[in-house]
Parts: structure tokens; C-alpha cells; sequence
């Protein structure tokens, strides 16, 4: 199977190995993405040359990873990380290897990889190198771990959620093997930092199948975070219904949890799974509303009271759980993207109006200001100084 030929620059950094007597590929996403006909984004180099060598070969680089034999080339286009071709043992932490050893061969450097998928190469020319069937195993849709499945993922459980992550993300079937050991290994996901996992998860909860988060928890892979394991919670497969946001969709996530009993609160959970802060209180303002009336004055009455993120949050959970007709989140971005009155920011008079036409200074005028709100909201075309002036009038008359 030959491959399209790399970017001029990526191709470049090949050739200039090659000219020096090391051997250079392509390996990993870019390569499988590749063979998938997918957009690439990213591209990643192995080669026989050491660290010095490639720090040597090129006019800007930067050590990241020297132990790990990585060395980034800076280029005008992109940085690419160039690794040298490498075996590991004695891993630690569930994650990481104490033991690093630079080899010559490619062959062995795809052997240590996590799937068949990611473990091809691709040469200068666009030949693929794929000695544990990838380009098959894309082919079938499958996911299946080089090697043996509890060897992998004892060297390192975050292969379990990459696994679980790829195959809501690319629609592909987890090998059988695979998936057992899965199950047999989850108790080592609670070494895994909470980052990590907060990564994975959040790309399968924008995937097009959030459900497979579920799959997560009934493995046991989420079992330090949650109170049920072995169950798969209902109506994930709602939040695809949702934009590619990432605060609204954590929200409905949580709002499912919390409806079954996997979590009892969503402040803590986001705490545990590192989201940040503006996440966090926006997730947990919207899951304390308890007021979702539907309609347009009701939901700008709501907007009045609540930051439009939290609101919008409300109204996806309102999607999702099938509460109100006309509370929906396309409806509620409606009304935040129009005109229409529902903030005293937007009030067409304010304080200082208030102040000029003889009110006192103190709670008075910001209970007048809500006043004419109130009535705003409900009657939007009444938005004006002189209507809210005669209002007033009434008012005191």
C-alpha cells in the first residue's frame, strides 16, 4: 500500500536523515489517519538517529523529551517531534517507563505501541509498514492492542480509555481480547491523574458517541469517581443531540449522573476530574435551577436572574430530559442573540434617569428598575423612555 506523500517540510526532515545514513518515518495518528483518509494534524517522526544526532542534523531543535529519545525540530511551518527508534520495560506509575533503550529497527519501536492502528510507519516514499495488520484491523473497524492486551495496559492504564476514546471517536468495535482485559485491568485506571482521564473522557463525551463515557463507568475505569461500577448510565446517547460544546455537554453528563445515582454532586465530580473553575460553578448554578417553565418571558425572566452560560446549560438539560416544549436550547440562543430586553443593562432607562426625575438615592430606585423589568420582559415593545416614563407615572398616581 503506498501512502500520499507527506508536507514538502515534514518530507524534508526525512530526507535530511536519510542523507546521513539513519533511517527516518512517519509513525503513529498521522500514519493511521492516513490510511483512514482522515485530515492530519499532527505528524510524528521516529528514526534510528539518537537525540544528539538529531540535535546535530538540524538548526533549531529543543530537547523535550531526551530521555525518551524525543527531540522537537522547529521548522517555519510547525514544530514535529522526531523520536529515536526505542524499547521499554519497568514501567511505574501504571503510565510510565523507568527503562529506556534505543534500538536500530523499526519493526520492534511499532512493536511497544498501544494499538495495531497506531503501530505502522510510513517510509520516504509512501510505503506502509504494518507488521501487526493496523491497515486490516482499520479496514474491519476493530481496536485491538499489539501484543497481548494485559501486557499493554499493565504498562500503561491509560491505554484503557484511549481504547474506549478512539472507538466513540471513530466508530470503530473493540477486539474481544481486548475489551476483556479491559474489565481485568480497570483497578489500575485509579493510578492514572485525574488530567488524563479528564482528557479522554472529554473527547468522547464531543464524539458523536457520548454513550461510550458509560462504557467507562460500567467497566470499572471511573469506579474512584463514582458510586455505581458495572452499570452503564441511560440516555447518554442524548448528548450528541447537543453542540460540540464542552461546558454543555459536561453539564447533561452530570445531570445523568446525578438522575440514576452514579454521583451526588457536580461540583464535586468536575472538582475530581481538574475542569476548571468558570466549568465548575456554571455545570453547578444550572443543575440548582429548578424553574423551567417554558415560554419566552418565563426564559428571559431566567435570563435576568442567571448568566446566559448557566441558562443555556438549563435549556440543554431541558432538551435532553424532555422538560419543557418551547424550553430548548435553539430557542433559548434565539432570544440571547435578538434584541429583546430581559437585563436592566438593556433597560432603556436606568438609575441615573430615576435620580434626575426626583427619586431618592437607595432601594427604591432598584425596585422601580425591576419593576419596569418585569414588565419588559413581558411586554418587549414597551421597551422605551417614554413608555417606561408614563409607566412610572402610573405607578405613583
Amino acid at each position: 500500500m503506498k501512502l500520499t506523500a507527506p508536507p514538502d517540510y515534514i518530507a524534508s526532515i526525512l530526507k535530511r536523515l536519510e542523507s546521513k545514513g539513519f533511517a527516518g518515518y512517519l509513525v503513529g495518528g498521522c500514519v493511521r489517519d492516513a490510511v483512514m483518509d482522515r485530515p492530519i494534524h499532527d505528524w510524528d517522526l521516529a528514526t534510528s538517529a539518537t537525540p544528539a544526532d538529531v540535535a546535530i542534523l538540524f538548526p533549531k531543535t529543543v530537547l523535550t523529551g531526551e530521555k525518551f529519545g524525543t527531540v522537537t525540530v522547529v521548522l517555519p511551518e510547525c514544530s514535529v517531534e522526531v523520536t529515536t527508534f526505542r524499547a521499554e520495560k519497568d514501567y511505574k506509575d501504571g503510565r510510565r517507563p523507568i527503562n529506556v533503550e534505543f534500538i536500530s529497527g523499526i519493526e520492534k519501536d511499532l512493536s511497544r505501541r498501544d494499538f495495531t492502528m497506531n503501530a505502522m510507519a510510513e517510509s520516504i516514499d509512501g510505503e506502509l509498514i504494518d507488521p501487526f495488520g493496523g491497515a486490516d484491523d482499520i479496514q474491519n473497524k476493530i481496536i485491538r492492542c499489539v501484543g497481548g492486551p494485559n501486557t499493554r495496559f499493565s504498562e500503561d492504564a491509560l491505554r484503557m480509555f484511549r481504547a474506549l476514546r478512539f472507538s466513540a471517536v471513530l466508530g470503530f468495535s473493540i477486539e474481544n481480547e481486548t475489551l476483556q482485559a479491559i474489565y481485568a485491568n480497570a483497578g489500575s485506571a485509579n493510578k492514572i491523574s485525574a488530567e488524563r482521564i479528564h482528557t479522554e473522557l472529554e473527547k468522547t463525551l464531543m464524539s458523536e458517541r457520548p454513550q461510550t463515557a458509560g462504557e467507562m463507568i460500567k467497566l470499572g475505569l471511573l469506579e474512584k469517581y463514582v458510586q455505581i461500577s458495572g452499570k452503564c448510565p441511560g440516555g447518554l446517547e442524548k448528548i450528541n443531540l447537543l453542540p460540540e460544546e464542552s461546558t454543555l455537554r459536561w453539564c447533561v453528563f452530570c445531570a445523568l449522573l446525578i438522575e440514576e445515582g452514579f454521583i451526588k454532586s457536580a461540583s464535586k465530580f468536575l472538582h475530581e476530574m481538574h475542569l476548571d473553575k468558570k466549568t465548575i460553578k456554571t455545570c453547578s448554578k444550572a443543575l440548582e435551577v429548578f424553574d423551567v417553565s417554558s415560554g419566552k418571558p418565563a426564559i428571559k425572566k431566567l435570563l435576568s436572574k442567571n448568566d446566559a452560560d448557566i441558562v443555556r446549560c438549563v435549556a440543554a438539560i431541558s432538551d435532553v430530559f424532555g422538560i419543557g416544549d418551547t424550553f430548548t436550547l435553539e430557542y433559548t440562543d434565539k432570544i440571547i442573540s435578538g434584541n429583546e430586553c430581559y437585563t436592566l443593562e438593556s433597560l432603556a432607562v436606568n438609575g441615573k434617569d430615576l435620580l434626575e426625575k426626583g427619586y431618592k438615592p437607595g432601594p427604591e430606585i432598584g425596585r422601580r428598575l425591576n419593576e419596569l423589568l418585569d414588565h419588559v420582559i413581558n411586554n418587549p415593545e414597551d421597551n422605551t423612555r417614554e413608555k417606561l416614563f408614563e409607566l412610572l407615572t402610573i405607578a405613583e398616581s
